[in-house]
C-alpha cells in the first residue's frame, strides 16, 4: 500500500466536528494514541521485567496502527499529502547527515 492510499483509506473512516477545518482534533487524538503505545510499553517493563512477547508485539502494533490514522488525517487538516510528509522527514534528516548535524537535538540543526 502507498502512503497516499492510506491517507485516502483513513479519510473515508473519519467522522469528527468541522472536519477539513480542524487541526486539534486529529492533533489531540496523535498525542492520546502515541501516549497509548507508550503505556503498553510501560506495561511489558513493570509487568513483564521487559521482555516483548508476540501478543506484546500485536498490542503495540494496533497501537501504532491508530497513531498512523491520525498523522493522515493531520496531514490532511494541514493540507499535505501523507507523502510529502514523509519525504520532509527523510529530506530533513539527510540534510542533517550531509551537515553532520543528525545526532545533536534542536529543530534547526
Amino acid at each position: 500500500m502507498k502512503a497516499n492510499e492510506y491517507q485516502t483509506g483513513a479519510l473515508q473512516t473519519a467522522i469528527y466536528p468541522n472536519m477539513g477545518q480542524n487541526f486539534i482534533y486529529p492533533a489531540l487524538g496523535l498525542v492520546g494514541e502515541a501516549g497509548e503505545v507508550a503505556e503498553k510499553v510501560k506495561k511489558i517493563i513493570r509487568d513483564g521485567d521487559g521482555t516483548l512477547t508476540d501478543p506484546d508485539r500485536d498490542k503495540i502494533a494496533k497501537e501504532l496502527s491508530d497513531v498512523c490514522w491520525y498523522v493522515a488525517v493531520l496531514a490532511y487538516e494541514l493540507d499535505y499529502s501523507l507523502e510529502d510528509i514523509m519525504q520532509m522527514n527523510l529530506d530533513k534528516l539527510r540534510s542533517r547527515q550531509e551537515r553532520g548535524v543528525l545526532a545533536g537535538s534542536g529543530d534547526n540543526r
